[in-house]
């Protein structure tokens, strides 16, 4: 791998990006203005949206970023750009990584606005620090990017990838404890919810909302989501293929 062509891959990303403001918005606007909604939805009990805020803020994030990434990344699979680029000497864990770096930039804004608004401007109560909140929902961010980029390869069209959502996304967003605590879910749900990198996450938000410092527990989800972005990063490089004439 190179720095300088993972650097070059991650600026051509992102001046596509610049180009396209309708994913800009998507990205950046979409989670903040569903924790507004979410805010006033529950205006007569803030107690509500104390509870459950913490965690959308880290689901809105991995939602948006899976479904911009694997639209962006199937786009250049489809054009031919993927393999004019893969015929270059350009390794494959090059080109990830340049895509993960462009769409992780984008990652750490969406992340910031969404977490100043939710703890500065909407009055989100957690008793841990907002540093935390932002440092799992930038890693939630980051882990819809790696599915994004994973699940691009086996769809054929954008429709296809808006498909993946219902299959990679739902599961994950009706067993991760946000409707109900995973340990009252009968005992197969809750076998398969402890292998979802979904769980980790509104757990980890959990815990910055309940405890002054960081938990063991804190630290365990934590590195469970980024070492699950990781593993997905590298499934998705798999997924590139080299083709000859």
């Amino acid at each position: 791998m190179s720095v300088s062509r993972t650097l070059t891959t991650a600026a051509r990303v992102l001046r596509q990006l610049r180009h396209d403001p309708r994913s800009i918005a998507l990205m950046l606007l979409v989670p903040c203005v569903m924790l507004f909604l979410l805010r006033y939805v529950f205006d007569a009990d803030p107690r509500t949206f104390d509870s459950v805020g913490a965690s959308l803020l880290g689901i809105f994030p991995l939602i948006t970023m899976f479904l911009v990434t694997s639209i962006a990344t199937l786009r250049e699979r489809t054009s031919g750009t993927l393999e004019r680029l893969l015929a270059m000497p350009l390794a494959k864990g090059d080109l990830i990584a340049g895509y993960a770096l462009a769409f992780g930039l984008v990652a750490a804004l969406q992340s910031l606005l969404a977490t100043g608004l939710a703890v500065w401007a909407l009055g989100l109560d957690v008793i841990g620090s907002p540093w935390l909140l932002l440092l799992v929902a930038l890693l939630d961010a980051l882990l819809g990017t790696a599915l994004g980029l994973f699940v691009s390869a086996f769809a054929a069209s954008e429709f296809q990838a808006v498909q993946f959502m219902p299959a990679v996304i739902f599961p994950q967003l009706l067993l991760c404890g946000l409707f109900a605590p995973r340990d009252t879910m009968q005992p197969v749900l809750e076998a398969i919810s402890n292998v979802l990198p979904m769980s980790y996450a509104v757990d980890a938000m959990n815990e910055v909302l309940r405890n002054a410092d960081p938990t063991g527990v804190f630290v365990r989800d934590v590195l469970v989501v980024a070492g699950c972005a990781a593993l997905v990063l590298v499934l998705g490089a798999a997924t590139l293929r080299r083709r000859t004439a």
